[in-house]
C-alpha cells in the first residue's frame, strides 16, 4: 500500500497560491541573507534559528500537514476551507514577522502581539484538523492527524516560554526556560509533526510498501513521546535536571517504537536520491541529539552548564534535523505539486536531485567537525560549506519548476498506458560509481574547508628567525620524547633535560579549560595555537644547546609561561632567553612582543607617535554621543570579539582586539531596573571574556574566558546609576584592556534633566608595539604608555572638537578604562556646576555648596 500523495488528476487542480507557496521560500532566502551579513544584524544566531524553525518550518508544517490530512481522511476541500486556510497562513506569517522584528529590537508589545498571532494560527489549524478527523471517512492512518494535533497543542507552551525569556527573567529562570523552549518547540512541535508524517511519507518516498503494523507502532509511540516531552518540560520548570534526562529517555523509547516500520521500509528499498538521503540523515541527527540532550542536561553541574550545553546543540538540531528534513521533504513534495503529470514530475525530480549525494555528504561531514572546539577560521570555512550545500536547494527549486513547465509543454496530450508513471515518479537509479564519486568530492570539499581555515589563521604567518638547535653536536641516533602540558599560565614540566645529540620530540597538550596556548622555541620551531583539549607534536631535531620556549599568546610569557630545554653531557653554556642575542630580539609566529629598543619607543620597527602630526582630511573621530535610551526595559546586544588593525594616531596602526569592531566597544545606555542580555561571541584565535561592572553577578561562570569560536550570554539587571566599565578579564587583564577590550555602560540616575549634548569620553592608554602589531606587553607591565587618549585615538578631539553653542548645557560622562593611569578630567577655562561620581551627586546646580 502506498499513501502520501493525492491521485494525479487531483494534483492537476493544485495551482500556485502565493500565500501558501511563497513564505517558506522567502524565510529560507532571508536566512541565507542573514548568514551572509550576520555581522551587520542584531542577534544573528537567534535570528537564523527562528527564520528557519519559526518561519520556514512552521509555515511548511501548516501547509503540508493540512495536505496530508486531506489525503488521508479523503475530505473534500471547499472554497470556504481554502479561504480560511489562507487567513490562517497570513495570520501565522504576520505573527512570525512581528516576533522576528520585536525580539532583537526589544519591543515587548510587538513580541506579544506576534506570539499571539502565531498561537492563534496554530490553534485554529489544530481545531480544523480535529473537525476533519471527526467528520472524515476514517483512515487506517488517522493516527498521523493525532500527531499533528498533539504537536499543535505543544507549540503555545513553547511560545509562552519564549515570550517570558524575551521579557527578561532572572538568569536561573532564563536558563531553565530556554531548555524547555528548545525541547517543546523543536522536539514537540517540529519533531512530532515530522515523526507522524514519516509513518506514511517515508515508504512513499522510497517507493515501497508501508510495513505491516506501522499504524500500530505509531499509536504506541505517541504516548512515550508526549510523556517524555511533558516530563522534560516539568523538569526544566521545577529546576530538576535529572527529570530532563528521564523525559528524553522516554522520548527515545518512542523513537525506538517508530524505528521498526521505518527500518523495514529502508530494508525493502535503499535510498537512492537526495530527498530520502536528506530525510534519513535528519532522523539520525534527531535520534542522536535526543540522547545527547538528555545526558548532557542530566549530568550538568548546574543550570548554567546545562544552558551552555543546550545552546551548543541547538544549531545541530536546527541544521542537522530541521533543515535537512525540510529540504528533503520539499525536494520530494514540490515535484508532486508543480509537475501536474508524469513528465513534469520526472523533470522536476531530476533537477532537484542534482548533486544530491554531494550536498548531503558535505552537510553531514562538516557539521560534526564544526561542533568540535576547532579554530574559528576552520569553523567559518565549514559553516560556509554547509550554507552553500543547503542553500543550493533554492536555485534548484526554481530550475525544477521551469523544467516541469517545459516538460509539460513538450509532453504529448495522451500518454500510452505503458509509459505512464505515478505522481511520485523519480529519476532512474544512479550508477554506484557516480554516487561514490559525489561522496568523495564532498569529503574533499570538507577537507579543503578545514585546510583553508587553518591556512588563514594569522598564527601561521612566517617571519621567525631561526637558530639551529644542534649547535654542531653529532647526532647519537637516539630520541627523547616528552609530553608538556599547558595550563594556568604554566608549562608542566617547565624544564626538560635532553642528552646532547639526542633528537627531541615534544607533544604539547593544552589542558586548560578555556584559554588558547602554543609553544614557540628560540630555534624557530613552534606549534599552532592549541584550543582547550588540543595537542600538537613538535620535532625539534638534534639538540646540542640550551633552548628557551614560551607561549606566544600576548602576555602569557610575561606571566611566566616559559619552557627551559637543557642539555646534559655537553659543555655548552646554558642560554638565557632574556640575554641571548639570538633569542631576545626574535619575533616568533604569533609573538607580539617588542624588542628591548622598542620598549622605550626608540626601536626602528616600533610604532612611534608624532604629537605634532594631524589626521588626514577625511578622518572621522569616534562619535562620543551617548546613544538614546531604548524603548523597552530589556537591552539585548550581541558583541562579537574580533581582531582589527586600525589607526590609533596619525600614521600609527595597531592590531587591536575589540568588541563589535570598535575601540572602545559600543556604549550601552539604560535606566535603573533595566535588564541587559549580552551575548558574547569570540571570533578570534585566542581566549577572551567580558566583565560588566554595572551588574552584580558572581564572576566564576559569566566572566570566564571563552575559547575561540565559543559564545556566552551574560545577563544582569542595573541596580545603581552611573557610568560603568566593561572589559575583558582574561589574563593578563591589563594587556587585553590596553589592546582595546573595554567600553562603557551608562545607567541614568532618576529624574535626569535634559541637556543639549550628552557625550561619553573613555580614557585609556596606548602601549604601542611594532607598526601593525598588537600591544607591547612589556610596556604595560612597566606602566610606560606611549599616550593617554580619549575614545581610542590620540588627540582626535583636538582635530575634530566637540562643539556647543553659548548657553547650551552639556553633559559629559567620563570613564577611566586604564589599565594603569588615573584620570583628572577637567575642561580648561570652564567649571562644572553639576558633578555625579560613583553613584552620588558631589555638586548640584541648584545647590552649589552641596
Amino acid at each position: 500500500m502506498r499513501i502520501g500523495t493525492r491521485p494525479a488528476e487531483v494534483e492537476h487542480k493544485r495551482r500556485f497560491d502565493p500565500l501558501r507557496d511563497l513564505p517558506a521560500v522567502l524565510w529560507l532566502l532571508a536566512a541565507v541573507v542573514v548568514a551572509l551579513i550576520h555581522r551587520q544584524v542584531p542577534a544573528p544566531r537567534w535570528l537564523l534559528l527562528h527564520l528557519l524553525l519559526l518561519g520556514a518550518i512552521t509555515h511548511s508544517i501548516l501547509v503540508w500537514s493540512q495536505h496530508f490530512a486531506d489525503a488521508l481522511l479523503h475530505n473534500a476541500v471547499t472554497p470556504a476551507d481554502r479561504r480560511a486556510r489562507s487567513v490562517r497562513l497570513g495570520l501565522l506569517n504576520g505573527g512570525v514577522l512581528a516576533v522576528l522584528v520585536g525580539v532583537p529590537d526589544v519591543r515587548w508589545g510587538v513580541v506579544v502581539a506576534g506570539a499571539g498571532a502565531v498561537v492563534a494560527a496554530v490553534g485554529w489549524h489544530a481545531l480544523s484538523l480535529v473537525r476533519q478527523l471527526r467528520r472524515g471517512l476514517g483512515s487506517r492512518f488517522a493516527v498521523t492527524i493525532r500527531y499533528y494535533v498533539a504537536a499543535a497543542a505543544l507549540l503555545p507552551v513553547g511560545v509562552v516560554f519564549g515570550v517570558l525569556m524575551a521579557r527578561g527573567l532572572p538568569m536561573a529562570w532564563h536558563e531553565r526556560l530556554m531548555t524547555a523552549h528548545v525541547i517543546v518547540n523543536v522536539l514537540g512541535w517540529v519533531g512530532l509533526t515530522v515523526l507522524g508524517t514519516l509513518v506514511t511519507l517515508w515508504p512513499t518516498m522510497l517507493r515501497t510498501r508501508i510495513a505491516d503494523g506501522a499504524e500500530r507502532a505509531a499509536r504506541r509511540a505517541l504516548w512515550p513521546l508526549l510523556g517524555g516531552l511533558a516530563v522534560a518540560a516539568m523538569g526544566c520548570v521545577a529546576g530538576l535536571r535529572p527529570l530532563v534526562g528521564v523525559g528524553m529517555l522516554a522520548y527515545a523509547v518512542g523513537l525506538v517504537l517508530l524505528a521498526r516500520p521505518f527500518v523495514l521500509a529502508l530494508r525493502q528499498k535503499a535510498p537512492a536520491h537526495f530527498p530520502t538521503w536528506s530525510v534519513l540523515a535528519a532522523v539520525g541527527w534527531l535520534t542522536g541529539l535526543v540522547v545527547a540532550l538528555g545526558a548532557l542536561v542530566a549530568t550538568a553541574g548546574g543550570w548554567d552548564v546545562a544552558h551552555e550545553r543546550v545552546e551548543s546543540l541547538t544549531p545541530a538540531l536546527a541544521v542537522g534535523f530541521g533543515a535537512q528534513v525540510l529540504l528533503g521533504a520539499l525536494s520530494y513534495l514540490i515535484p508532486v505539486s508543480v509537475g501536474r503529470g508524469p513528465a513534469g514530475v520526472r523533470a522536476a525530480n531530476t533537477v532537484l536531485d542534482k548533486g544530491g549525494a554531494l550536498r548531503v555528504t558535505v552537510v553531514n561531514a562538516a557539521l560534526p567537525i564544526a561542533l568540535l572546539p576547532v579554530p574559528p577560521w576552520v569553523r567559518v570555512a565549514l559553516a560556509a560549506a554547509i550554507l552553500v550545500a543547503l542553500a543550493a536547494f533554492l536555485p534548484l527549486m526554481f530550475l525544477a519548476m521551469r523544467a516541469a513547465r517545459r516538460a509539460r509543454q513538450a509532453a504529448p496530450l495522451s500518454v500510452p498506458k505503458t509509459q505512464r508513471t505515478g505522481p511520485a515518479s523519480v529519476a532512474g537509479e544512479r550508477p554506484r560509481g557516480q554516487v561514490t564519486g559525489l561522496v568523495a568530492t564532498a569529503l574533499s570539499v570538507v577537507v579543503l574547508a578545514v585546510a583553508v581555515g587553518v591556512a588563514v589563521d594569522p598564527s601561521a604567518l612566517a617571519g621567525a628567525s631561526h637558530r639551529a638547535a644542534s649547535a654542531g653536536v653529532a647526532a647519537t641516533g637516539r630520541t627523547t620524547t616528552v609530553e608538556v602540558r599547558a595550563a594556568d599560565m604554566r608549562f608542566s614540566p617547565s624544564t626538560i633535560t635532553v642528552p646532547a645529540g639526542n633528537r627531541l620530540v615534544i607533544t604539547v597538550r593544552n589542558t586548560d579549560d578555556r584559554d588558547v596556548h602554543d609553544l614557540v622555541l628560540d630555534s624557530g620551531d613552534h606549534t599552532p595555537p592549541l584550543a582547550p583539549g588540543a595537542s600538537a607534536r613538535l620535532d625539534v631535531g638534534v639538540v646540542g644547546r640550551a633552548i628557551e620556549g614560551w607561549c606566544s599568546m600576548p602576555g602569557h610569557r610575561q606571566m611566566g609561561m616559559v619552557l627551559h630545554i637543557r642539555v646534559s653531557g655537553a659543555a655548552a653554556p646554558l642560554a638565557d632567553a632574556t640575554s641571548s642575542p639570538d633569542s631576545a630580539g626574535s619575533t616568533m609566529p604569533g609573538m607580539d612582543q617588542g624588542s628591548s629598543d622598542a620598549a622605550d619607543g626608540s626601536g626602528s620597527a616600533a610604532a612611534r607617535l608624532d604629537f605634532a602630526a594631524k589626521p588626514d582630511p577625511g578622518f572621522t573621530a569616534h562619535d562620543p554621543t551617548l546613544p538614546p535610551l531604548p524603548q523597552g526595559h530589556v537591552i539585548r546586544r550581541t558583541f562579537t570579539v574580533s581582531d582589527l588593525e586600525a589607526e590609533v594616531a596619525p600614521g600609527v596602526r595597531q592590531q587591536l582586539w575589540v568588541y563589535d569592531g570598535t575601540m572602545p566597544g559600543p556604549t550601552l545606555h539604560g535606566r535603573i531596573g533595566d535588564r541587559f542580555v549580552i551575548r558574547l561571541v569570540n571570533d578570534t584565535s585566542m581566549g577572551h571574556s567580558i566583565d560588566f561592572h554595572a551588574g552584580d553577578v558572581a564572576p566564576d561562570r559569566p566572566m570566564r574566558t571563552l575559547a575561540p569560536g565559543e559564545s556566552l550570554t551574560y545577563r544582569f539587571t542595573a541596580r545603581h546609576s552611573g557610568i560603568w566599565l566593561y572589559h575583558c578579564s582574561t589574563m593578563p587583564m591589563s594587556a587585553h584592556i590596553a589592546n582595546g577590550m573595554f567600553g562603557a555602560v551608562v545607567i541614568d540616575p532618576p529624574d535626569l534633566p535634559p541637556v543639549a549634548h550628552s557625550y561619553v569620553l573613555v580614557q585609556s592608554e596606548l602601549y604601542l608595539g611594532d607598526q601593525g602589531a598588537s600591544v607591547d606587553v612589556d610596556k604595560v607591565m612597566a606602566e610606560k604608555p606611549d599616550a593617554v587618549v580619549f575614545n581610542g585615538y590620540a588627540d582626535q578631539y583636538d582635530a575634530r572638537p566637540l562643539r556647543a553653542k553659548v548657553g547650551q548645557r552639556v553633559r559629559i560622562w567620563v570613564l577611566d578604562a586604564g589599565p594603569n593611569r588615573p584620570t583628572a578630567f577637567h575642561v580648561v577655562g570652564g567649571q562644572f556646576d553639576t558633578v555625579f561620581a560613583e553613584g552620588a551627586y558631589l555638586l548640584r546646580r541648584n545647590n552649589p555648596a552641596h
